[in-house]
């Protein structure tokens, strides 16, 4: 059982380390799509969304699996402790069985409070147990968290997105062309009207 519970915890850190790798290749794929929106390549830039969100989803599966091995090494070791715990509980039952026929109050109350507390300790286990257990999840991409990842990194890049046309574009300074029409108009009253 010991071998069991050792290579469940190897492979508990394996998975870890896995995770961790697969967070360092999230954060270069970020890099990449920065540059692929800073380029005006808004189909690079997707692949590259799209694989920093796989591999986020990836490391956290594999975190959450890291966690279930966890929790089957403590499943195990909470098996061997309750095997030993029901051993010595039956030998309470027999030294209680033993204290009764000679009727020993005195003996019977320290057998019962032994009782009572292996049987406290077999409950947290067994809370401890249940609640080390998790849930599973799927290894999807929507295609909104792709477009809500590559405005983020725009954003942080000082970039605007327009994904309806594809085109990146640097934030325009100064005023827009609606604005200019409107501001040539307004020079061009003031100069008649001197």
């Amino acid at each position: 059982m010991e071998n069991a519970v050792f290579n469940i915890k190897f492979l508990a850190k394996s998975f870890k380390r896995q995770s961790t790798r697969c967070e360092k290749e999230s954060k270069k794929e970020v890099e990449k799509m920065k540059k692929a929106i800073k380029a005006n390549n808004n189909e690079i830039a997707q692949i590259h969304a799209a694989n920093v969100i796989r591999k986020r989803n990836e490391s956290v599966n594999l975190l959450r699996l890291s966690s279930r091995m966890d929790a089957a090494s403590t499943r195990i070791q909470t098996a061997v402790q309750m095997r030993r715990v029901t051993e010595s509980m039956a030998r309470v039952v027999g030294d209680m069985d033993k204290a009764s026929k000679k009727m020993d109050l005195e003996r019977m109350t320290k057998i019962m409070d032994m009782f009572e507390n292996q049987s406290e300790d077999l409950d947290i286990q067994t809370s401890y147990m249940e609640g080390s257990i998790g849930g599973a999840t799927t290894l999807t991409t929507p295609q909104k968290d792709i477009d809500s990842l590559m405005q983020q990194v725009a954003d942080e890049a000082g970039l605007e997105l327009n994904q309806e046309l594809g085109i990146m574009q640097a934030p325009q300074e100064g005023p827009l062309p609606e604005e200019r029409e409107g501001l040539n108009e307004r020079l061009a009253k003031l100069r008649n009207a001197s």
